[in-house]
């Protein structure tokens, strides 16, 4: 049912959606391997669609730390109002990547831990991708981390100069391959 629910919001919504299918299992742990989750007081992710990192972090994070999913397709907004209603630390958004900081300053919260991202930056108008890295940067704090990932390293040099430091691994069982990236300010 994900699968299908997936590829449908894919063939309605290219641009956003990103890929024909939901992540796997092993990039979802390499994504959310890089949280300290007993220190992490916030943690927010960028374009949840069905969940595959969501639920891998439901199972790390601290129950008073805050997860806050910013997502821009109303189908999966559903789905994840649905699934996390009744967790008052889980707050779903429906809204756009661009506008992290007013969401953050509406739940009265000063700076993110980690921000993960499963946003398709390759294919996002170049502007929309601008302002999305210069907020997460924003809404970060001090020795707060950026994780994404992307399906080539294309867009590395341009996140790099949001985020300087980045290290890259390649998840080989996905479809198709990714690498993720953790990046530091």
């Amino acid at each position: 049912m994900q699968i299908v629910t997936f590829l449908n919001e894919f063939v309605k919504h290219p641009r956003n959606t990103g890929a024909i299918a939901p992540s796997s299992r092993k990039l979802a742990k390499k994504m959310v391997d890089v949280i300290h989750f007993n220190n992490a007081k916030t943690i927010v992710e960028l374009g949840p669609g069905t969940g595959s990192f969501t639920k891998e972090i439901m199972k790390r994070k601290q129950k008073d730390t805050l997860f806050i999913l910013i997502e821009i397709n109303e189908t999966f907004v559903r789905r994840l109002q649905q699934e996390y209603a009744n967790d008052p630390s889980v707050h779903v958004v429906h809204g756009s990547a661009e506008n992290i900081k007013n969401y953050l300053a509406e739940l009265n919260v000063a700076a993110a831990d980690y921000v993960l991202s499963g946003l398709p930056f390759t294919s996002l108008p170049f502007e929309v991708s601008k302002q999305i890295l210069q907020n997460v940067r924003d809404s970060l704090t001090v020795s707060g981390k950026f994780i994404t990932f992307q399906y080539s390293l294309v867009k590395k040099t341009f996140i790099q100069k949001y985020f300087p430091s980045i290290r890259a691994k390649k998840v080989w069982l996905n479809l198709p391959p990714a690498y993720v990236l953790s990046c530091n300010i």
